[in-house]
């Protein structure tokens, strides 16, 4: 198949794209700029790079019409302190792409196309020890609203006939990047520990399993609205801290409390020192088989690497 990706480029996109290419698809990825970083993209001939800006009208539009497959991952970063400006700026990348996406797609196709379009559980708000599957209601707070938006942005698309799958996806952990770079960074240097209270709840997925999801979901022409890309054993914060520790031998008994936390990160700390206990319901129901299910094996996989 013909699979074209926005944020191809990135910590996410990358896996995906080497894995698209080696299960023998044609992949176009979108970006602004081609530059050195992009080599290892490039060297694959089954990866072509394509410079457009995702967010603006243009000409890299017509290559949608070409597709079978729309994957977009793009958006501005959220691991950084909000301001009101870089509210905008995740807000507003995340909403014109995926409008940008939407407009290229040819409805009259005789083939109906597929966009499988990324958001987060973050779309579910700030929760305690409640389980939550893709029927629970959205949040209040700011980024369950982006989350909503985004998604209905989305589901325009499926005004034009094509299947649109919305992945919700928990934390990806991965070895180059993400938020466990900044976990680990804190933990060697003995400073590491559960935040706050320990006892709010991460939802966590793999890159493996992350990316083995998303090509599972191309193979299912039957799965459409929200898919929740998480493990299906979530772990309270201090069973995280406690099991990085251990992967990478060091302690992790020195908790950092909620007010540092937020004096650091401020709005973006909640999302840390509260969280949600999400479940893979669609995932499960459809027998998808998870390699990395719990964090023990999962953070020993990763952390083997570096």
């Amino acid at each position: 198949m013909r699979v074209l990706i926005t944020g191809g480029t990135g910590f996410l996109g990358r896996s995906l794209c080497a894995r698209l290419a080696q299960e023998g698809h044609g992949v176009t990825v979108v970006t602004r700029s081609i530059g050195s970083t992009d080599e290892t993209l490039a060297a694959n001939k089954k990866i072509f790079l394509l410079q457009g800006n995702p967010m603006e009208p243009g000409d890299w539009q017509e290559a949608i019409k070409n597709q079978n497959v729309l994957i977009n991952l793009a958006g501005a970063s959220i691991f950084s302190k909000w301001s009101d400006r870089q509210k905008r700026r995740i807000r507003e990348s995340r909403l014109r792409t995926t409008r940008r996406i939407v407009e290229g797609i040819d409805g009259g196709k005789a083939r109906p196309v597929t966009l499988i379009n990324a958001s987060a559980i973050g779309y579910y708000g700030f929760h305690q020890d409640e389980e939550l599957d893709e029927k629970s209601p959205p949040g209040g707070d700011f980024l369950a609203g982006v989350c909503r938006d985004w998604e209905a942005e989305a589901l325009r698309a499926a005004d034009k006939g094509a299947r649109v799958v919305l992945m919700r996806s928990g934390i990806v952990l991965g070895e180059k990047g993400g938020a466990l770079g900044i976990m680990v960074r804190f933990f060697k240097l003995f400073i590491g520990g559960p935040l706050g209270s320990g006892r709010q709840w991460f939802s966590w997925i793999h890159l493996r399993d992350w990316v083995r999801a998303i090509v599972f979901l191309i193979d299912q022409p039957e799965i459409s609205g929200p898919v929740n890309l998480c493990t299906p054993n979530p772990v309270r914060n201090k069973e995280l801290a406690r099991a990085l520790g251990k992967a990478l031998h060091r302690t992790a008994f020195m908790p950092a409390p909620a007010f540092a936390v937020r004096l650091i990160l401020g709005e973006f700390g909640n999302l840390v020192l509260k969280g949600q206990r999400v479940v893979p319901r669609r995932l499960l129901d459809r027998k998808f088989d998870f390699q990395y299910p719990e964090i023990e094996g999962a953070l020993e996989d990763i952390l083997a690497k570096k």
